[in-house]
């Protein structure tokens, strides 16, 4: 694998001390709740036959670990001065090329028909807009890394600032 893509996440730092130009959190959309909620309350009905002790005992330990699950998997985007920090894949600033953001019709494209098949993705479906960034590095294979975003402009703000 690719140095800038390993996995190693990097040790969270206070802003001041690092000069973070952007941070952002992917959270689940209010609608990713209430299907959450659903799901949950689904124990309810199967267990209901046993007991509903049991099923209301189901849908609270459905909603925890769904929760759980939601939480731990939500990934940040942070830019600071030397890095720039998708998920757990980690690239110096000076590897990063061309960077643009696409709404709408155009994200779709960029997560389907125009998408290439060794890009770098951290999409999530509850999030429309996407920003490319092109990876410079000669040594590594993936041409851009794809990532979903709620604030495309201050990230392509963030990213054309010189450290």
């Amino acid at each position: 694998m690719p140095e800038s893509t390993a996995s190693v996440p990097a040790p969270d730092r206070s802003s001041s001390e690092t000069g973070v130009l952007f941070r952002e959190k992917l959270w689940p959309s209010p609608w990713i709740w209430i299907v959450v909620v659903g799901l949950s309350a689904a124990g309810i009905l199967m267990f209901a036959p046993i007991s509903i002790t049991a099923g209301i005992i189901a849908a609270v330990v459905l909603f925890a670990v769904m929760t759980i699950m939601l939480l731990l998997s939500t990934p940040a985007i942070v830019v600071d001065r030397d890095t720039l920090q998708v998920g757990r894949a980690t690239i110096q600033r000076e590897f990063v090329g061309a960077v643009s953001a696409f709404r709408k019709d155009e994200a779709t494209a960029e997560r389907g028909t125009r998408l290439h098949g060794l890009a770098f993705l951290c999409l999530r479906g509850w999030i429309d807009p996407v920003v490319r960034i092109e990876i410079t590095d000669p040594a590594d294979r993936t041409p851009y890394w794809l990532t979903s975003t709620r604030r495309p402009e201050e990230l392509l703000a963030a990213l054309s600032k010189q450290g």
